[in-house]
């Protein structure tokens, strides 16, 4: 099978605006889809030379609203729409449209017979907004009416688990023909950059400029695809890796390894691939015959459940960040309290913490890991969760005070106040003032003495730095700590690529 294309999405106001973004990314795609049904009206009478203008092999779609598009005007309309667009072919096959978009239930045996007669390819198309399509193979063959048809199926994945099965019913049963599948939404992104892996023709990618949320449609950009998940290189070779966890909105993990992977001259790529249960995140790796993958919130404690054997530093932590595939057997590692040790010891100009009073807030599998450094590094510690038995359970483990989290424990926390570590998911991706749903500590006044380290990477500075920051505290963000476990975790990756 040849290497999936890229297609870039062009959904524009105007045919000039296309172009213009067309151009932009012209080093990055193959292939462009014109979304006509995304056009002004005035615009849609001028796509017939559309092929011409860009140079680029064109797929011609008109989308319908129940399959996700916005064209509204019915099926007469868009028939004739359709045959604006294929008619007065020319001899020179450039100048046309590479492909036509027809969904499964449109048939007009004119229009089929013009594209068929010039050379425009037919993609067959199913889309399903809501839900992910039961025996997908079946439904591929039963659209392939000509041999010159490529069927496509879009779904939207409930889970995971949905993308899993995908991946279980194609696997050798598609016999090197061509077809497209496309997961939707951030569930569904592994089936866009695996595109090879999921025996799909193209992968579509959009334009940041024409796409409020790439991420909730299961996008990317195609540079992003090309330059940092290296999608070009991938084949039936490549070592697959990546990180884990729910609502994964956001992660710098991808930028680490993939460079780390190419620094190396490693045929590996390291994909996000986001699941609301761990067990569905270690099904997939299974099934993808995943060589290793970095856990994020919440299923470092979930996730050891399904291993064949826990490090002893991650059993001591009670939580894993790192799984590797060990010549089949999966065993699970502990990097973040290394990570966190340096970053922290940097960022405080200390060789260690004795004499030294902190504050953890949150008792998740983060916290296990920060509070196991913490105390090897000769640290009085004081746990602070919202859930108070959390924090007396992780205490218990470590010997150490605990408290709820809130008004009541102003005065414990003062008490641990010369560094105050921040290892709730609150602040994540949070924009605006500092409140009571994006600051874990929105009841504490800070003196401006403390030395506050917040996990949290993006946005850079969270609401809680903001705070601490104005009152005149020293700050920093987890983007340390997650350079440097993900180094620690890279070398384990790179052992594991090697092995295999």
């Amino acid at each position: 099978m040849a290497k999936p294309l890229i297609c870039l999405c062009l959904t524009g106001k105007t045919l000039e605006e296309d172009l213009e973004i067309a151009e932009k990314y012209r080093p990055y795609i193959d292939i462009v889809e014109l979304r006509v049904d995304w056009l002004d009206e005035d615009e849609r009478l001028k796509i017939r030379n559309f092929p011409e203008r860009v140079g680029l092999p064109t797929i011609l779609t008109i989308r319908r609203i129940s399959d996700g598009g916005k064209y509204d005007e019915g099926e007469a309309s868009r028939a004739l729409l359709f045959a604006r667009a294929l008619a007065f072919a020319d001899e020179d096959r450039r100048k046309n449209f590479a492909y036509v978009d027809f969904e499964d239930d449109f048939y007009v045996a004119g229009l089929q017979e013009a594209a068929l007669a010039f050379g425009t390819k037919i993609i067959r198309s199913f889309h399903d907004m809501k839900n992910p399509v039961p025996n997908i193979v079946e439904k591929l063959d039963s659209m392939r009416t000509t041999g010159y048809e490529i069927p496509k199926v879009a779904f939207m994945p409930h889970a995971l688990a949905d993308v899993t099965q995908v991946s279980k019913e194609i696997a050798g049963k598609l016999n090197g023909s061509e077809q497209i599948i496309c997961g939707m939404g951030p569930i569904g992104f592994p089936t866009r950059v695996l595109a090879q892996r999921f025996d799909s023709y193209l992968t579509f990618t959009s334009p940041k400029e024409l796409s409020e949320n790439l991420f909730a449609i299961g996008h990317t950009d195609p540079i992003t695809l090309k330059e940092l998940y290296h999608y070009k290189k991938i084949d039936e070779n490549t070592k697959i890796f990546g990180i884990t966890g729910f609502p994964l909105i956001a992660t710098g993990s991808p930028a680490l390894h993939n460079a780390k992977f190419a620094e190396n001259r490693m045929n590996a790529v390291y994909i996000p691939f986001r699941a609301d249960s761990a067990k569905d995140a270690f099904d997939f790796a299974v099934q993808m015959g995943m060589k290793g993958y970095s856990v994020t919130v919440p299923h470092k404690e979930e996730i050891m459940q399904f291993l064949d054997e826990i490090d002893e530093t991650a059993k001591n932590i009670g939580a894993v960040n790192t799984v590797i595939n060990e010549g089949g057997k999966w065993k699970g590692y502990n990097t973040d309290f290394l990570g966190f040790s340096k970053a922290l010891l940097e960022f405080s100009g200390l060789t260690d913490l004795k004499g030294k009073s902190v504050s953890v807030i949150g008792a998740g599998g983060a916290a296990k890991a920060i509070v196991y450094a913490l105390l090897s590094l000769g640290a009085d510690v004081l746990i602070c969760n919202r859930t108070k038995l959390k924090s007396r359970q992780l205490s218990r483990i470590y010997g150490c005070e605990f408290a709820g989290l809130g008004v009541d424990c102003i005065a414990q926390i003062q008490t641990h106040s010369d560094i105050i570590v921040q290892t709730t998911s609150k602040g994540m991706n949070a924009t605006g003032e500092p409140n009571e749903n994006n600051d874990p500590l929105w009841f504490y006044d800070f003196t401006g003495n403390e030395l506050l380290f917040d996990i949290v990477y993006e946005p850079s500075v969270t609401p809680v730095m903001k705070r601490a920051q104005d009152a005149g505290c020293k700050v920093c963000n987890g983007l340390k700590m997650l350079q440097y476990q993900g180094e620690a975790q890279f070398s384990m990756f790179k052992d594991a690529y090697e092995r295999s």
